[in-house]
């Protein structure tokens, strides 16, 4: 077969099927120092693109945010960007691109992205990122919802943050059951396959009522609202 026809045959393929319509991702606002980050960014982009999903991200248009949003708009998918209003002018450095919906607070933030989106990945950045994706973990812990939390490992980013959980399961702070909530690979491909499979093993530990107090601290959404 020509390489041609080959090429027609590939772009006739139908998108995968996935069990998830948008995926939030967690990712620096700087591009990092290693072009691998930046290659990780867009190759995830793709992979979302090829399996039909929307891409629910923190709205910036510099660094991974700028790579992966870019990546999913240009191959067809809905973006949604979530940001405060404070962070719009570092963030927000050019054009935006999709849809961006600005919120009062990091608080609000994050509870808007959680409840737009049927998983979390996390690529490689800083405390923002580290605090985003701790804070679905704990959700998930809790049993505030039951979705997917993926670490896209590139180049062994997240290997000192795995060994910390691991060290934390290993002295009772973390139960075994619920390390499993985190599910991590090194590719792209590798992490939407073991997210598309994943089902949760831990026991949720918060009560209704501490659930319920939880919500009237105004931290985040009701629990209808994000577990959707």
């Amino acid at each position: 077969m020509e390489n041609h026809q080959l090429h027609d045959l590939l772009q006739r393929q139908p998108p995968m099927k996935s069990r998830f319509k948008r995926v939030c991702v967690f990712c620096g606002s700087s591009p990092g120092k290693n072009p691998s980050y930046q290659l990780a960014a867009i190759q995830l982009g793709k992979q979302l693109v090829d399996r039909n999903i929307d891409l629910v991200y923190g709205g910036g248009s510099i660094g991974l945010m700028g790579l992966i949003s870019q990546a999913v708009y240009d191959g067809g998918r809905h973006v949604l960007g979530v940001i405060p209003k404070t962070l719009m002018p570092k963030e927000i450095t050019g054009e935006t691109v999709g849809e961006v919906k600005t919120v009062s607070c990091m608080h609000q933030r994050k509870a808007e992205m959680a409840r737009q989106a049927d998983a979390f990945i996390a690529l490689p950045g800083g405390y923002g990122t580290l605090e985003e994706l701790l804070e679905v973990i704990t959700w998930a812990q809790l049993g505030i919802h039951d979705k997917p939390v993926g670490l896209l490992n590139v180049d062994g980013y997240y290997n000192s943050l795995l060994s910390f959980i691991d060290k934390a399961v290993d002295e009772g702070f973390i139960t075994p059951a619920a390390r499993n909530i985190i599910v991590s690979a090194q590719t792209d491909h590798e992490l939407m396959c073991k997210l598309e499979e994943y089902v949760p093993k831990h026991s949720e530990v918060a009560s209704k009522l501490s659930w319920e107090m939880e919500q009237q601290l105004g931290y985040i959404t009701t629990k209808s609202d994000i577990a959707r």
